[in-house]
């Protein structure tokens, strides 16, 4: 049975990054994450009414069973305090907005995981305000493209996720393209273990993959991407701004496989956020790649316990059907 935090869990971490004088009345567990738990802490005593709580606790992650992953993966499992807070400095130095963190600490000794006090923004998701207020949010879109514009422009000559970079840590001499392929094979040999479907065409989405692999030409400058930017991970705040959360994965990479998400997540609106440039064979190679993605992920986090299982097999079905159809036609 997971043992979430709870409000004397919080209380003490929440005074020290607050003051004393602030009283903790109310945590609630918000829904949806996989790898860190994320609470809303409402408060009393303090001119700020509420924080948001992120615990990197193990008993947080829901994926099971992660396989030994290669340092200079940038698709290696993102969690922790580390890469947040390197995320955090890289994007907030380059303009972009993110919660502010009231307080970050690793050493264990007021918390028994990583944890970070930071912002909460008010204004709820791009996603929620879509449908809500489509003026306000048609202009934190506008906003949010040109933030994308600078990140994207933000250019290194290694791919990899900003933390380890950071770090100095190794640097991948395997090209984008190949990384992708790899770990699109592997995604197709798991879902293809779980689903019929995907079982019975694998020699031909296998085949497919590395066709348009091979179409792709090298490259050797990469620009910073989010890595999984949906609507449900910009926030709007009270001066209608964009701020971006679970930036945990920000790296350096080819900026397609950002647009190949931000398409699929964004849908319809996708077109005030495309940018001129953009490499269609990449496109063409990434899409493939990010559905087996979307299909093998959620199954693989099925394995587990993880609550909201109708939504995850929602994705798992939707990804599975659009892989397929991206097969070519037989001819008769």
């Amino acid at each position: 049975m997971r043992q979430f935090a709870e409000i004397e869990d919080l209380a003490g971490i929440v005074r020290d990054a607050l003051g004393a004088g602030c009283r903790v009345v109310t945590v609630d567990r918000l829904r949806g994450g996989s790898k860190k738990g994320v609470y809303r802490v409402r408060l009393g005593g303090t001119s700020t009414a509420s924080v948001i709580v992120y615990s990197w606790a193990e008993a947080e992650n829901f994926w099971p069973g992660a396989r030994e992953a290669d340092p200079a993966d940038p698709f290696a499992p993102a969690s922790g305090l580390a890469p947040f807070l390197a995320a955090q400095r890289s994007l907030d130095r380059l303009g972009a907005r993110v919660p502010r963190v009231h307080l970050a600490d690793d050493s264990r000794s007021r918390y028994p995981a990583d944890v970070a006090v930071v912002e909460d923004v008010s204004g709820g998701t791009l996603e929620a305000l879509f449908e809500t207020d489509p003026a306000r949010a048609a202009k934190a879109l506008g906003d949010l493209a040109e933030t994308l514009e600078v990140m994207h422009g933000h250019q290194g000559q290694h791919y990899g996720r900003v933390d380890l970079l950071e770090r100095n840590g190794p640097v991948s001499e395997v090209s984008c393209e190949r990384r992708v392929l790899d770990r699109a094979l592997r995604d197709l040999e798991e879902a293809a273990r779980r689903d019929g479907r995907i079982a019975a065409a694998g020699a031909a989405l296998r085949d497919r993959l590395r066709e348009l692999a091979e179409r792709v030409s090298p490259r050797t400058e990469y620009g910073l991407v989010h890595g999984e930017l949906g609507p449900d991970h910009v926030l709007v705040d009270a001066d209608g701004q964009p701020v971006l959360i679970d930036i945990e994965g920000l790296m350096y990479f080819d900026v397609e496989w950002e647009h190949v998400f931000l398409q699929l997540r964004f849908g319809e609106r996708y077109p005030a956020l495309v940018r001129p440039g953009l490499d269609p064979r990449r496109l063409d190679f990434y899409m493939l790649a990010m559905r087996l993605s979307l299909v093998a992920g959620p199954l693989r986090l099925l394995d587990g316990d993880f609550p909201d299982r109708a939504f995850m097999q929602g994705i798992a079905e939707h990804n599975t059907k659009e892989a397929l159809a991206l097969l070519p036609l037989r001819q008769p």
